[in-house]
């Protein structure tokens, strides 16, 4: 699986696969430990990450329905963005976040935001903009 551009089904492949790991008490990559990590904190998508045909699943807005995969995602990038400081200052933010809410839920704040800006940022087909990315965290740290 290409780390910097996998495709859907690399993805839920990974987690799904991880889940498997963990759950047979296999040895976990560096990149699973990280995502098991976060499946453990959603036990709600444990029976989904046990079926094979999960890969497969549609999940729409419409349906009501999260996206398990989507969301587990979100924490990843989440955490290379602290691991790396980037954007510049993210860290800062993450860490007022977190002594208020605790590490969970500032993930789940930081991803409003960001799927936010990736939102703005496909419906004016320009890159992210990292500045209103920083803002929007700013502004629900406080």
């Amino acid at each position: 699986m290409s780390l910097f551009n996998p495709s859907l089904t690399q993805v839920r492949e990974f987690f799904v696969g991880t889940f498997g790991r963990y759950e047979r008490s296999e040895a976990l990559d560096p990149m699973g430990k990280l995502a098991i990590k976060w499946i453990l904190k959603h036990p709600e998508y444990f029976a989904l990450l046990r079926d094979p045909d999960a890969t497969r699943a549609e999940f729409t807005v419409a349906s009501g329905q999260t996206n398990p995969f989507l969301h587990l995602s979100m924490h990843l990038s989440i955490e290379e963005q602290l691991s790396i400081d980037s954007p510049r200052g993210i860290r800062a933010i993450f860490d007022k976040l977190a002594t208020k809410k605790g590490e969970h839920e500032a993930h789940h704040v930081m991803m409003e935001s960001l799927g936010q800006i990736i939102w703005e940022s496909q419906r004016a087909g320009r890159p992210p903009d990292q500045e209103r990315y920083l803002e929007l965290l700013t502004l629900r740290s406080e």
